[in-house]
């Protein structure tokens, strides 16, 4: 045998093989479904609409519960993923506010400005003291909480000082989302959480809209359309002045929040701040 002929018959076994692997990843990918980002292999998690004992997943297959969504997103944020999530106002996506790398993720997956700040995502109102200094009564907290806004106080030493260096004050919030909820109850600490959108972009109301960044994101969980459909997102206000108020973002619950903070329990706008 010439030792062209060994060549080609080498050439030959390894086109052959490639061809192969090509088409058994092919039909691997393909076994796979439309809920894998192929690219690196996010789990995209679909929910029924809320109950009243709170959401429930599709049944995909007869392994597929609530538990299973829940458990795959606390794994994912446990390793260090950001994960895309729905909340009462508008998609969001969040990672474990104590992990540093995770919170840079963030940044760089909406290419946000490094200096504008992310919000915590808590599980109860008790929860909020542990890395907040609030000046306002409990009461308050509970008329307002869980719901659509995000209220801004004094961080305490023990939230990551690595999540918004730049600023002694964080914006706090209990999505109305059992979902969200019992997450943040299973993770044990605050969730970092932001808008998933690309930075100066609409905010998202359906998983789909921001399907570029699900490739970035380890676990999507589809909630079905978000029920206000409005984009506005929370209303954000700064509560870290004893006695005072100052509307950041007006968001969906403005009205109803200024009657809180003003008629019931007599706080007056921090003109200063504004």
């Amino acid at each position: 045998m010439t030792c062209l002929s060994v060549r080609l018959r080498i050439y030959r076994a390894i086109v052959d093989f490639s061809a192969f692997r090509g088409t058994h990843g092919l039909a691997a990918a393909r076994r796979q479904g439309p809920d894998m980002c192929k690219e690196l292999k996010t789990k995209v998690l679909r929910l029924l609409p809320q109950t009243s004992n709170g959401p429930t997943v599709q049944q995909q297959d007869s392994r597929s519960d609530g538990a299973d969504v829940l458990g795959h997103t606390v794994k994912a944020l446990q390793e260090g993923h950001v994960v895309a999530l729905p909340t009462d106002t508008i998609y969001g996506l969040a990672c474990l506010a104590q992990n540093s790398e995770a919170v840079s993720k963030i940044y760089d997956i909406k290419g946000r400005n490094a200096q504008k700040p992310l919000a915590i995502c808590v599980g109860e109102v008790r929860d909020i003291y542990k890395y907040c200094k609030v000046k306002v009564k409990e009461e308050l907290l509970g008329d307002l909480l869980p719901g659509p806004v995000t209220f801004v106080f004094e961080r305490t030493d023990l939230l990551n000082k690595d999540l918004n260096p730049f600023t002694p004050l964080v914006g706090v919030r209990i999505p109305d989302h059992p979902f969200m909820r019992r997450l943040c109850q299973m993770c044990g600490e605050p969730l970092a959480l932001t808008s998933a959108n690309i930075s100066s972009q609409t905010s998202t109301v359906e998983a789909h809209e921001f399907q570029e960044l699900w490739p970035k994101l380890a676990v999507v969980v589809d909630g079905g359309p978000i029920g206000d459909q409005s984009r506005l997102g929370s209303t954000v206000v700064d509560l870290s002045v004893l006695g005072k108020y100052r509307i950041i973002r007006p968001g969906c619950a403005f009205s109803s929040t200024l009657d809180v903070l003003r008629d019931k329990y007599g706080l007056s706008e921090d003109s200063v701040g504004q």
